[in-house]
């Protein structure tokens, strides 16, 4: 079978109103695909910069996929959560991005976004926190109802992703 291995790290974010995030993250594939080794999902620790507009994470991603077909390529998807000083955690922004098809290293901006909500959320989130979520945090992915959603953008998290392909000549497929 033909194999895709991923090998990189989760860098950073920026562009988030505030400081203190950490990510989740996981990788979703289709049925014709499955992980040989590495994790499916992961989380990464809080950062807090002092004085920089980035938090670093620099969490590693380590994935070997073999595959059947080329359908359902796998995503990367993420959600940025901002912890406070009082330790509770409210959810910031998700994205995904598609590992990219071409072998070699690559530096990737996965844009994020948070549902809006109505008038009346958006002003108990400013005073309260907290804020609308997903019920469903496939549709981040899946795209099937993601246009009916009215959202707002946030920051930005970057990757540096290495992508090694084997054995795809032997299937018929360029790279």
């Amino acid at each position: 079978m033909a194999e895709v291995h991923v090998i990189g790290q989760i860098v950073g974010a920026s562009g988030f109103p505030e400081h203190s995030l950490f990510c989740k993250w996981g990788v979703h594939a289709g049925g014709a695909w499955k992980i040989l080794s590495g994790t499916r999902e992961g989380q990464t620790q809080v950062d807090n910069p002092q004085d920089e507009e980035r938090a670093n994470w620099s969490h590693p991603i380590d994935i070997h996929f073999s595959t059947k077909g080329l359908q359902g390529w796998p995503k990367l998807h993420f959600q940025v959560w901002h912890q406070d000083s009082y330790g509770r955690n409210e959810l910031y922004g998700y994205g995904f991005c598609h590992v990219p098809t071409s072998p070699g290293m690559h530096n990737l901006e996965c844009v994020t976004w948070r549902p809006a909500g109505s008038l009346r959320e958006q002003i108990s989130q400013y005073f309260i926190g907290g804020g609308p979520q997903l019920k469903n945090p496939d549709v981040v992915y899946t795209g099937a109802d993601r246009c009916k959603l009215t959202t707002v953008t946030m920051g930005k998290v970057q990757l540096q992703l290495g992508i090694i392909l084997r054995n795809f000549d032997k299937y018929g497929i360029e790279c």
